[in-house]
């Protein structure tokens, strides 16, 4: 993806900001760290995104740590600000879930896990305001040929964490519902016995939609936002009558994107609060 005197061109350096640090099995049979995207392709479904995994379950470490040390020294005489914010986030949390969530059945997890949800994912998407260079740049110097470190603009990442919710739709649905009358949900809804075919037919699709809506959502406005910022760094950095401009355009689309991934972060918890509620609801 380089010219012909060696420097990087723009598809390259598009290619090499989106491509991840894939770990897996070599076109030689052995086992290590793909030298671009055919090759991390060619790995297959056991390849590993290295950097998305070390970012995602970093993040979450952080994030438990942090409202472990609030929970440990929760204070009602002297809150400190750390304290209230967390405050914050959990009314946010338990708000949503009291709004959204069905009120005949209780659910004392659903609160607590939209918490966990908007901040996880909200950190995941922060780290997209990390200017494009500065981290790929770094391990390419510790010897890493690829670093993505924004994990909810991976497709695996994304779909990973829709699939733990639609686990948890499939299993609050059989708990409360049973399995005959999920079952008969699924066969019987919405227009009873006699149209069975079309009623699974519809209801399995519905069913299915639930987490491609979650994960793809929060995918592709990531992946298209991160994409922006490539896109104005690389004309930035290359002179193309960007100048000042460029640093301007930067900045606004940073400021716009603190309002994109709050939003996806709260869409994402809202959307599970509601499939949830629709998996507690008996027909």
């Amino acid at each position: 993806m380089a010219s012909e005197n060696g420097e990087l061109t723009g598809a390259g350096y598009i290619n090499h900001h989106l491509t991840n640090l894939t770990y897996g099995r070599l076109p030689d049979g052995t086992w290590g760290f793909a030298h671009g995207a055919e090759e991390a392709a060619s790995m297959g479904f056991m390849a590993i995104h290295v950097d998305s995994m070390a970012w995602a379950i970093g993040l979450g470490i952080i994030m438990f740590g942090v409202l472990r040390v609030v929970a440990n020294g929760f204070s009602t005489a002297k809150p400190s600000k750390l304290q209230c914010f967390v405050e914050a986030l959990f009314d946010m949390a338990q708000g949503s879930k009291d709004s959204s969530f069905t009120k005949h059945a209780k659910n004392d997890y659903i609160a607590p896990l939209a918490l966990t949800i908007f901040v996880w994912v909200f950190l995941m998407n922060l780290m997209d305001l990390v200017p494009v260079d500065w981290i790929p740049e770094l391990a390419v110097l510790l010897g890493l040929d690829y670093m993505k470190i924004v994990p909810s603009t991976d497709v695996n990442v994304a779909l990973g964490l829709a699939f733990g919710v639609f686990l948890m739709i499939i299993y609050y649905s059989l708990k409360v519902k049973g399995p005959i009358g999920f079952t008969k949900e699924l066969a019987f809804q919405p227009f009873g016995p006699w149209m069975l075919p079309f009623n699974l037919l519809l209801e399995v699709v519905a069913l299915l939609a639930k987490p491609l809506s979650l994960g793809l959502r929060l995918f592709g406005n990531m992946y298209a936002g991160e994409l922006i910022f490539i896109l104005i760094a690389m004309m930035y950095s290359a002179g193309l009558g960007f100048g000042l401009l460029g640093g301007v355009a930067q900045l606004g689309w940073a400021i716009f994107h603190i309002l994109v991934i709050t939003l996806q972060a709260y869409i994402f918890m809202m959307l599970t609060i509601v499939y949830l509620s629709q998996a507690h609801e008996e027909h």
